[in-house]
């Protein structure tokens, strides 16, 4: 067979391989990794890159840096993905390696960090929502309110304290559990819920003098 020949048949089946790892949970890509498929971690960072990306972000305020501590978190997978406990969500653990790094970014700044929120999901339960600021309507005329509200929302997210910020963050757009903040955050499910309550009525007392 020619080496054309040979790479199409190696090409076809890279493909499959890929397209099967695709339909697989998290947990058996892992195990696709540790018995020596390296597509398997490619298949990872399809699916976890763009989340942690946003996630480490919104925490830092720090688009760039971001970038930086996604690629240190998916080199950290590599080396210990092998000590991972496979019994718990792989979610789970990235996120902590990744809320670790954020921690650690934040306590090294010299200066207070700021962070900007682009946008604000719409798939907020409604008994969680501390205020209703997004416009429903979509008509022309309402862009430049929308605009307005979301730059009082990045301004009023901005004054949250950083631990408050976190489990804002983790919860409200990223869509994790109480229990998987608890893990990511090594608090108990009381803490969590006591800084995520405290973080949306300072969220709602600083933002809606501007709403009236």
């Amino acid at each position: 067979m020619s080496d054309v020949a040979l790479r199409m048949v190696s090409s076809a089946s890279g493909a499959a391989v890929r397209e099967h790892l695709r339909g697989l949970d998290d947990s058996a890509v892992v195990s696709a990794f540790l018995a020596g498929e390296e597509r398997a971690f490619e298949e990872l960072v399809n699916r976890y890159q763009t989340r942690l990306l946003n996630f480490i972000y919104r925490t830092t305020g720090d688009r760039e840096r971001a970038e930086d501590l996604v690629q240190e978190v998916f080199i950290r997978v590599y080396r210990h993905l092998h000590r991972f406990d496979r019994s718990k969500k792989f979610s789970t653990w990235i996120y902590t390696i990744a809320s670790n790094l954020a921690k650690n970014e934040l306590r090294n700044r010299s200066r207070n960090p700021l962070v900007l929120f682009q946008t604000i999901k719409r798939n907020w339960q409604e008994e969680d929502r501390p205020l209703q600021f997004e416009d429903p309507a979509s008509r022309p005329d309402d862009l430049f309110r929308k605009r307005h509200l979301r730059d009082l929302v990045e301004d009023s997210v901005q004054k949250l304290p950083p631990h408050h910020r976190q489990v804002f963050v983790l919860r409200e757009l990223e869509g994790k559990s109480y229990e998987e903040i608890a893990d990511i955050t090594s608090c108990n499910l009381g803490t969590v819920k006591s800084r995520l309550n405290r973080a949306r009525n300072a969220f709602a007392s600083i933002i809606s003098p501007h709403l009236e």
